[in-house]
């Protein structure tokens, strides 16, 4: 059994990974809005922490009610209670990554928990 998985994403409005990647600690969604689109819903989590960052394109998102402008390069981290919804900007489509993690879960990172 290897110790890894691949697999190749193409352009569907949404692809989660956690089953495609047997993730054990954290969900991971890619996302593709069209111009002028946007997800159908607000929501919040109940203890997860969403990282979204930004692969092309421009878009906002509309966090507790203030709006936050988003454009390729941008990294952004919403809390868990804070209530979301994204959308595309009217004249370009957005792509990004969603990843889901538990709020205060980290006890180590890069080098404190690399083994060499």
């Amino acid at each position: 059994m290897a110790n890894f998985n691949k697999v190749s994403v193409g352009l569907d409005a949404r692809t989660e990974l956690h089953d495609k990647l047997s993730l054990t600690g954290a969900e991971i969604s890619i996302n593709n809005l069209p111009a002028g689109a946007c997800v159908p819903f607000v929501h919040a989590h109940k203890q997860n922490e969403e990282i979204y960052a930004i692969l092309a394109g421009k878009g906002k998102a509309v966090i507790d009610g203030e709006t936050v402008g988003l454009s390729a390069g941008d990294w952004l981290r919403v809390s868990p209670a804070a209530k979301r919804q994204f959308f595309a900007s009217e004249e370009e489509a957005i792509s990004y990554v969603c990843i889901q993690v538990k709020e205060g879960s980290l006890e180590g990172y890069t080098t404190d928990d690399a083994v060499m």
